[in-house]
């Protein structure tokens, strides 16, 4: 042991019970905001935030919570969403609420990030149909707690990784905004009337995802996650299926490709996670001859019809076919004009990429550090 680890101060062993609360303080439904309202479904994983309630429950009264209480989600399949307060509102029943009491509350918020903590809320679950964890369990869970300076250290550390990571998303959302807007004036407002019409499947291939189950790993090294729907959502997680890696290359995904999902849940997305192996009902949308940016915004340009026409279908899944993408039409700019207009929207795709690569980065950087910072193989702030 160097002199340095010598001078840090012992850890605490102790029961998560002894420095945080449960809370449960009871509003009516009719004293309570839809404005304020979170549900599990308006958490988001990982390190996410939540998202604004479309409606209250169905109930009498339900838990207030405060600014800088942690929020978990207590329904087994959603425990990674794990939320610090930024406002005071209210929560569904299945959304459990901790107050520190005898720690740092963003150190509180970053133990129950900890994937052990999550692990062991799976483990102590209740419940047949719907496991949920059991609080009492959930308060024995047993923690290493440093001493207040040391507890800030911490979560400034992975606060600041967090503000790194939040900063990237903001930028990448002004950047899609950015570019929406240049796309609509261009090629809706102000499109000349002399531009040539062709179908989308003209100016893009569209490659239909491999039925993967059929694909399945010969080994623990030749393998790739495989892209779902699902995937496509949230990522990749440990719940994700796997196929092997020896596939066609034209069915790898990598980081940047576009990726359309025709069939349930439409929609259009750069993809941002990890390199995979594309899965059926959905579309890697690559192109020879235009511009990445060229099929990426006309393919969202149509996403709207696209869904009206999937929800039309009478099936429990609709989906679009490939004449859809024959029916939808694109307008072809000259090759100068098309040149010019590609050096300003190049560039902003370009830096969403560039962007995603740092996030991953970043996240993959602070999902290993949590558990070494949490467990005391890492120290900081002496």
């Amino acid at each position: 042991m160097s002199k340095a680890q010598k001078d840090y101060l012992p850890w605490k062993e102790c029961k998560l019970g002894e420095v945080v609360a449960i809370i449960s303080e009871r509003t009516s439904i009719n004293d309570a905001s839809l404005e304020n309202y979170i549900s599990t479904e308006n958490m988001i994983s990982n390190f996410g935030g939540v998202q604004i309630a479309d409606k209250l429950p169905v109930a009498n009264t339900i838990n207030s919570f405060q600014k800088e209480d942690v929020l978990f989600s207590n329904i087994r399949t959603y425990f990674k969403k794990v939320w610090c307060s930024t406002f005071s509102g209210t929560v569904s029943p299945d959304v459990l609420v901790f107050r520190a009491n005898g720690c740092d509350k963003k150190f509180l918020y970053y133990q129950m990030c900890n994937p052990e903590f999550t692990e062991y809320t799976v483990l102590t679950s209740r419940g047949a149909k719907m496991p949920r964890g059991d609080k009492e369990a959930i308060s024995q869970y047993d923690i290493l707690l440093p001493p207040l300076p040391e507890q800030q250290a911490i979560a400034g550390v992975l606060s600041s990784l967090d503000d790194k990571i939040d900063l990237l998303h903001r930028q990448n959302k002004t950047l899609e905004a950015m570019a929406e807007t240049l796309f609509r004036q261009w090629f809706v407002e102000e499109a000349d009337e002399e531009w040539e019409e062709k179908p989308l499947s003209y100016i893009a291939n569209f490659l239909n995802g491999l039925a993967c189950q059929k694909f399945p790993p010969q080994n623990e090294i030749e393998k790739l996650p495989v892209l779902k729907i699902r995937e496509l959502n949230n990522g990749i997680t440990e719940a994700s299926d796997w196929a092997t890696s020896n596939v066609n290359q034209e069915y790898i995904v990598d980081l940047g490709d576009i990726i359309f999902a025709w069939s349930a849940s439409l929609m259009v997305k750069i993809w941002d996670g990890e390199k995979c192996v594309l899965n059926q009902h959905l579309f890697k949308v690559t192109s020879e001859k235009y511009p990445k940016w060229f099929y990426l915004y006309w393919t969202k340009h149509h996403l709207d019809e696209f869904i009206a026409i999937s929800k039309s279908h009478a099936t429990t899944m609709g989906h679009i076919k490939r004449k859809d993408l024959d029916n939808a039409m694109v307008l072809l700019p000259s090759e100068k004009e098309l040149n010019q207009i590609t050096k300003i929207m190049e560039p902003i795709v370009e830096k969403k990429i560039k962007n995603y690569q740092q996030l991953s980065i970043l996240k993959k950087f602070r999902d290993t550090l949590l558990p070494k910072l949490m467990s005391g193989e890492v120290r900081v702030g002496r």
